[in-house]
């Protein structure tokens, strides 16, 4: 079972089924995860291309640019899916409630029909 303890990033802790486990040595570890921008290692990029600070800045500056830039590609794209399926959500929505109506008005309609047929059968119409 792993738990977080703060001030480390994670922590092995025995399983609850474990209690008595002891274990003899601690040992800790430290994950960093990262993505995107924060994924490439830019120090070595910089020694391997033999940049200066400020052209590492543009690099890094250009690739946070291109990432938003997809971003925006994708969530225009999801807008677009929400508002297609928006769309056809209200479009079924006005059929069904066409379909209700019209269920409503044939069910008043036969009752109506049934009550006239009892009446003028008992002689009260």
């Amino acid at each position: 079972m792993a738990a977080r303890r703060p001030g480390s990033p994670a922590s092995m802790w025995p399983r609850p089924s474990a209690p008595d486990h002891k274990p003899p040595v601690t040992i800790g570890f430290e994950f960093d995860w990262r993505s995107s921008v924060s994924a490439k290692d830019w120090p070595s990029v910089a020694k391997k291309g033999k940049i200066d600070m400020m052209e590492l800045e543009l690099k890094k500056l250009e690739e946070t640019i291109k990432n938003i830039h997809e971003e925006m590609f994708y969530l225009r794209e999801r807008e677009e899916e929400m508002q297609d399926l928006n769309r056809r959500t209200n479009s079924r929505m006005a059929w069904l409630g066409f379909l209700s109506l019209g269920i409503c008005l044939s069910v008043a309609g036969l009752q109506l029909w049934h009550l006239k047929t009892l009446l003028e059968r008992n002689k009260l119409l």
